[in-house]
């Protein structure tokens, strides 16, 4: 029988420190107890002992949270999941089963040893299944496979009722399901508004009984890979239009789902000038029809208007159980402090955007190595999916945008980074109030990067609301699964929803 006080961790623990770090050095939680769960009785238990006592309690899968959201002062009782970690095929469900713990090195490594399969899911690998699944989840795979809810056939939470009792609840994708909303609220809602997610069961939808083989999409042979890097040094700001231009209008020909191009994704990232560095990757799929073509041709689309010469270009061809992914994520800084911004993009960027773009990441007057703009691959099979069948609105975005500083350490530097990536944000979104209100070309943000600026009339003068930014006309729904499912408020923070 485990010892209930292992299970619990306090200030004078040693094990104290590193259990209230998390991802963003910025916020570091200070709460009167960890409860460490190491199953789905724990996290009840948890739970309830934090409803009897009256103490704030927030959730933590992997920690990598941009926000507050479980180092808020207010939280008292912090439950990590970490040990929550199972991966495997539930016979029982006949559908895989990841709990919220479980990072996605791990998920991928497991899925793909035991069957072959894999999940559209992020390339930074220290990130866990909570979070990532409940915001959405997406990647290298998604244009090809969809958002990690869209195979999401269940959840198991705890949640809390208006007799102030924790019980565990089982929710489908059946429409008869009497819980059908709560997994609804789980597929795109944003963590910490609901209830703690204990399991989460996956499968494609139509795919045949009895052959987990067969339950979720099959994990490429290999990749394809394009690396392109220029220097700052040399590159015009003619040479900056014609990248972006390039990027974005090659994704504007090339998302309707069922494109041929489909099957390719890639990552710009462009730092600050004191980073030096403006780096394309492009991969495709090697059991992709003409994969070489496509690649050479997107290669081509993005770059054939650039007059400056990369400083090194290259092509190789990746076993997929030797890569798992074109990973590009790295250790945590054990002391970094983040601030980051999102949009999903209809369509490119226009010239004034392309203008305060290159001015803030051309600054002299700031040095930040790590500021950056990375425009991602969307669109594909994510755009075959009706707005509201998950609780993820945007169906109709080509790329997404992250706007971040990078890290930094020392918190006397704060103010200065927070105070460059919020002018460079609201400078973008000059034409719609600072923020990306949606419209025939933006479409709101991310949950899964979520930045309380969004909900601050300081950052957001457009008159649009935060909750219409990231849910869109899915709220409504998403405040009465909130009403049905978290009607003393339990579990919130800083962009939780809210009562209706």
């Amino acid at each position: 029988m485990t010892d209930p006080t292992a299970l619990v961790v306090t200030r004078d623990d040693p094990r104290y420190p590193a259990l209230v770090e998390g991802y963003n050095h910025r916020f570091v939680g200070c709460p009167d107890e960890v409860r460490l769960a190491t199953d789905a009785e724990d996290v009840r238990a948890a739970v309830q002992a934090a409803v009897d006592t009256g103490r704030r309690i927030a959730v933590r899968s992997g920690g990598h949270c941009f926000e507050d959201f479980t180092a808020h002062r207010d939280v008292k009782v912090l439950l990590d999941l970490s040990a929550l970690r199972h991966v495997g095929h539930d016979a029982g469900r006949d559908a895989f089963v990841v709990e919220p713990g479980a990072r996605l090195d791990h998920v991928y490594r497991t899925l793909y040893d035991g069957w072959g399969v894999t999940i559209p899911a992020g390339t930074c690998f220290e990130v866990a299944a909570g979070g990532h699944f409940a915001a959405g989840g997406y990647g290298p795979l998604s244009r090809r496979d969809g958002l990690v809810v869209d195979h999401v056939t269940a959840v198991e939470a705890v949640v809390v009722g208006a007799d102030g009792r924790a019980r565990l609840l089982v929710g489908t994708d059946r429409p008869d399901d009497p819980h059908h909303d709560l997994w609804w609220a789980h597929t795109g809602g944003g963590g910490g508004s609901f209830g703690v997610v204990t399991k989460y069961w996956l499968r494609t939808p139509g795919t045949p009984d009895g052959d987990p083989a067969a339950q979720l999409p099959r994990a490429p042979r290999a990749v394809l890979r394009r690396d392109t890097t220029w220097s700052w040094d040399g590159f015009s700001e003619a040479d900056f239009r014609a990248l972006l231009r390039g990027y974005c209008d090659w994704y504007e020909k090339n998302s309707a789902p069922g494109s041929p191009a489909a099957a390719l994704w890639s990552n710009l990232i462009i730092t600050h000038r004191s980073g030096a560095m403006l780096t394309l990757t492009s991969v495709i799929h090697d059991d992709t029809p003409d994969a070489a073509e496509v690649l050479a041709a997107h290669t081509e689309a993005v770059t054939r208007a650039i007059g400056a010469e990369p400083v090194s270009a290259a092509t190789e061809t990746c076993s997929w159980k030797d890569t798992w992914l074109p990973s590009y994520s790295w250790p945590s800084d054990p002391h970094g402090r983040y601030k980051n911004k999102a949009a999903y993009l209809r369509r490119g960027f226009s010239d004034e955007q392309i203008t305060a773009i290159h001015r803030h990441l051309s600054s002299p007057d700031y040095d930040n190595p790590m500021g950056c703009l990375v425009v991602t691959g969307f669109g594909g099979q994510v755009n075959a999916v009706a707005p509201d069948a998950t609780a993820v609105p945007q169906r109709d975005s080509i790329l997404k945008a992250s706007y971040s500083t990078g890290s930094w350490t020392d918190p006397a530097d704060d103010a200065r980074h927070l105070a460059w990536v919020r002018a460079y944000y609201r400078d973008v979104y000059a034409h719609s109030g600072g923020v990306p209100v949606p419209d025939e070309s933006t479409d709101g943000s991310y949950i899964g990067y979520p930045d309380t600026d969004l909900a601050d009339p300081g950052w957001n003068t457009s008159g649009t609301d935060w909750t219409a930014l990231y849910f869109k006309d899915n709220y409504a729904r998403l405040q009465r699964a909130k009403r049905a499912y978290d009607p003393l408020d339990v579990f919130r923070h800083a962009l939780s929803v809210r009562l209706p």
